[in-house]
């Protein structure tokens, strides 16, 4: 590839790092593979493995790992309510050993209707749960003392059960503490997750619209006495260079999917991603989708997501409008972009990767906004 970067060496483009995501599940492995081992060659950071309750996104990663050399591999996300924290916890310890430190762990709470519907999990205290999960993945990784944990949702041994429950120990050491990233919508949960995560995972990012979530990821930073530039945050965008086809493919799949979140992906008085659409300013478009897409109208629910929120979170255009959208992610605080080209094969879609990175090497960093607003005191 000509502007593709050496297997050792990340590309950037305005100063952050890029990211891809598993290609949809209409391709077929094959042409998965040839995607994700292009970007690898052409310096992309890491790719993220998605999960709801389709595939999982564990033994996906399982997979790459054997088949790639240097791409981190991150979980986008493994759903808290799937699994216990200790079971995460050997996951990824596993994972992170089977890659050689590739591993990065994106966790969520998901929402009621999955959780209680598809695994039979209370939805209950969502914000105390992520917390304590991540406490206790810590500390099985730490590895410094037995598990014994006494919290609001976990108790470590059970305290129920016929009482023989012994405190253990991993039966390995992993090398590191593996970077747990939290997927978080909400103004209490993007500030946890400020708080106590390594990175985090905003589905639906519009920099254009950054103040919905700064003063909540301050808020975080402030009470976990953090540094916000030792902190990730992987917003996605997609990706059509060129006039024409390209964009109006980005704007069908975008409609698609956006519809699909907003309309469907929880129940009508709990839907984080019609409400993240509402605090974007879009509250009629977002009822109107909802109450559409509930009634079976999918198809007029797409047509009412508006073409200025899919500007705003895509990489749509001609080359000057493309680099004026990377500065602007760059700008609201992005530090690593997953890009997520539209189009029918690997071929096609590594042609698009490349063209973004060879537009984006030649645009600066924007200036931190946490700089200039000033971070957590240390």
């Amino acid at each position: 590839m000509g502007n593709g970067a050496s297997k050792s060496d990340s590309a950037r483009v305005a100063g952050m790092k890029i990211a891809v995501g598993l290609p949809p599940a209409g391709m077929t492995v094959k042409d998965a593979l040839d995607f994700i081992r292009g970007a690898e060659d052409l310096g992309v950071d890491a790719v993220w493995v998605p999960e709801a309750y389709g595939t999982d996104a564990v033994s996906q990663l399982g997979y790459l790992a054997a088949v790639t050399e240097r791409i981190k591999l991150g979980s986008g996300i493994m759903q808290i309510p799937a699994r216990t924290p200790t079971m995460a916890a050997m996951t990824a310890a596993t994972l992170d050993l089977l890659s050689n430190g590739r591993a990065l762990i994106g966790i969520g709470v998901s929402g009621p209707q999955v959780a209680e519907g598809w695994y039979g999990v209370p939805f209950t205290k969502p914000l105390q749960r992520t917390r304590e999960y991540i406490e206790i993945m810590r500390k099985i990784w730490d590895r410094k003392d037995r598990l014994v944990y006494d919290g609001e949702v976990y108790k470590l041994p059970s305290p129920g059960g016929r009482g023989l429950g012994k405190p253990l120990k991993l039966m390995f050491q992993p090398p590191r503490r593996i970077p747990i990233y939290v997927a978080a919508l909400g103004p209490k949960n993007v500030a946890l997750t400020a708080e106590i995560a390594d990175g985090w995972l905003p589905a639906f990012f519009n920099p254009d619209r950054a103040d919905v979530f700064v003063p909540h990821l301050q808020e975080g930073f402030q009470r976990g006495n953090r540094d916000p530039s030792e902190f990730d945050i992987v917003a996605p965008a997609f990706v059509g260079v060129g006039e024409g086809a390209s964009e109006q493919a980005v704007r069908s799949v975008a409609r698609g999917m956006l519809s699909f979140y907003a309309g469907g992906m929880g129940a009508k008085s709990a839907n984080f991603y019609n409400d993240l659409l509402k605090r974007y300013g879009y509250v009629k478009e977002a009822e109107e989708i909802q109450n559409l897409f509930l009634a079976g109208r999918r198809a007029e629910a797409a047509q009412m997501v508006p073409d200025d929120l899919i500007d705003s979170m895509s990489l749509l255009g001609d080359e000057s409008r493309v680099a004026e959208r990377l500065f602007k992610f760059s700008s609201a605080g992005v530090t690593t972009i997953q890009l997520n080209p539209v189009a029918p094969d690997s071929k096609s879609r590594l042609a698009q990767l490349e063209k973004v990175i060879e537009i984006g090497s030649a645009v600066s960093a924007a200036p931190s906004p946490w700089s200039m607003q000033g971070g957590a005191e240390k």
